[in-house]
């Protein structure tokens, strides 16, 4: 019964999104809910498809506990299309690397870290005489069980787009930080520390590179350096990449996916962005679908809505990349495995758009909260769940706290805008926000269609 009735409002939903295409988006109409046989996907290894990509975060196998192995328990591996390992790093000489440096590298999660046999993925542990180990060679063995999954290391993220501008000011940088980049992750040439690592040693892990500099052109964290000719630089970063990659893969005779993340707010794309020159080069770029409105201000508000006339939002991401050139086959959407939320909130209602003391208490972090946190509020009935359906978002309030997040009726939502718009696919940040049984990827997949 439970079934019969999501897949009912997932109906439901998706009619709201075919209507609310017709009024808002008139040039999408065209486009049917129903993917066009050349997207229709038929697994791995079927192309074209729709893309599900989905980020794995190396520091999750710490505290969250969370390991390449329950990728292929829950049934998330062989819903992907793509596994984005979040992060790789470029240190200040302008070169990705992989040293032992607490906050800046972690070699020993990467490839050094043995696994016994019940937490490994192919159940067999892992030996002191193998040159890898750690995720590295866990992806490398979800590979093997899962054919046509494609793996591709994220470079940079929020913490590590330090060095970006720095590393890419003139053409001979930019060469010797691709080329540092492609031999490290891409041929495998790892840091030797006894027997782990050495020439070749993750060679075939990784299929691609994803750019995730967060951002060229205007402020990240704090101590990321910006500058105005990261714009120009960006392009000249992503032509260098692009044209390194099909070099090496002409040698291999095959293809190196090229990707990055891109924000939603129009003066970040402006600053940063050439798009129509740089889209020419990637296969696809990851959209910002999320963090719209954060924890950290005064006021609750949505964090990832699919339609919010007048703020950010998917809809709005999706056509600021269109009306600068960008293919729509090329647009993947980000959608968050995790909610926003804050607590002292007052002014009664539904407990959005009220103000706010500050982020909410939560298990990692204040304010920010795994997708697998929130479900058990909802079964308890600690919460109540609101929802916009026409809007395409949701969110849970007790009175004094509100959390703003996906769950599986906002994704099947999203996933029907993702095909009535002829868009690339979808991306999920992060996938150890999910249930044990993968239950947000099963319902991002389905409303994908296989």
């Amino acid at each position: 019964m439970r079934r019969r009735l999501l897949k009912g409002s997932a109906l439901v939903a998706a009619a709201c999104v075919t209507s609310l295409l017709a009024a808002l988006a008139p040039s999408a109409t065209a486009a049917p809910v129903s993917a066009p046989a050349s997207q229709q996907s038929a697994g791995h290894g079927t192309s074209p498809s729709l893309k599900r990509v989905g980020y794995f975060t190396q520091w999750g196998v710490y505290g969250r506990d969370f390991q390449v192995q329950d990728l292929d328990t829950s049934g998330t591996a062989a819903r992907l299309t793509h596994l984005n390992y979040a992060f790789g790093n470029v240190d200040k000489n302008g070169r990705c690397f992989l040293t032992p440096t607490p906050g800046e590298s972690d070699p020993w999660a990467d490839y050094q870290r043995p696994l016994d046999a019940a937490t490994s993925v192919d159940g067999v542990a892992d030996t002191d005489t193998q040159a890898l180990a750690g995720n590295f060679n866990q992806i490398r063995e979800l590979k093997a069980k899962h054919k046509g999954l494609k793996a591709m290391i994220s470079l940079g993220g929020w913490s590590w787009s330090t060095h970006f501008s720095d590393a890419v000011l003139t053409p001979a940088s930019r060469k010797a930080l691709v080329s540092s980049c492609v031999d490290l992750y891409l041929k495998g040439n790892l840091p030797k520390d006894g027997v782990r690592g050495g020439e070749g040693a993750a060679a075939g892990v990784f299929d691609g590179i994803d750019i995730d500099w967060e951002w060229p052109g205007s402020a990240g964290d704090t101590d990321t350096v910006y500058r105005p000719e990261d714009k120009q630089n960006f392009t000249a970063l992503v032509r260098e990449f692009r044209t390194q990659l099909d070099a090496y893969g002409k040698q291999q005779r095959r293809h190196y996916e090229l990707s990055a993340f891109v924000p939603t707010a129009d003066e970040k794309i402006d600053a940063g962005f050439e798009v129509r020159k740089v889209m020419r080069d990637f296969d696809f770029v990851n959209l910002q679908g999320y963090d719209f409105h954060v924890s950290g201000e005064k006021t609750t508000a949505q964090q990832s809505a699919l339609f919010a006339p007048g703020d950010f939002s998917v809809h709005g991401t999706v056509e600021s990349w269109l009306k600068r050139g960008a293919p729509a086959r090329k647009l993947v959407v980000g959608m968050p495995f995790y909610g926003q939320g804050w607590t002292g909130v007052t002014g009664g209602g539904n407990g959005l758009g009220k103000p706010a003391t500050g982020p909410a208490p939560a298990k990692w972090a204040a304010g920010y909260a795994d997708y697998k946190e929130l479900e058990p509020l909802v079964a308890e009935g600690k919460f109540k769940v609101h929802r916009d359906l026409l809007r395409g978002h949701a969110w849970l309030f007790d009175g004094t706290t509100v959390w703003t997040y996906d769950d599986p009726l906002v994704l099947a939502t999203k996933a029907a805008y993702v095909r009535a718009r002829g868009l690339g696919g979808a991306m999920a940040w992060s996938l150890d926000g999910d249930t044990a049984d993968g239950k947000l990827m099963r319902a991002l997949d389905r409303g994908l269609g296989r």
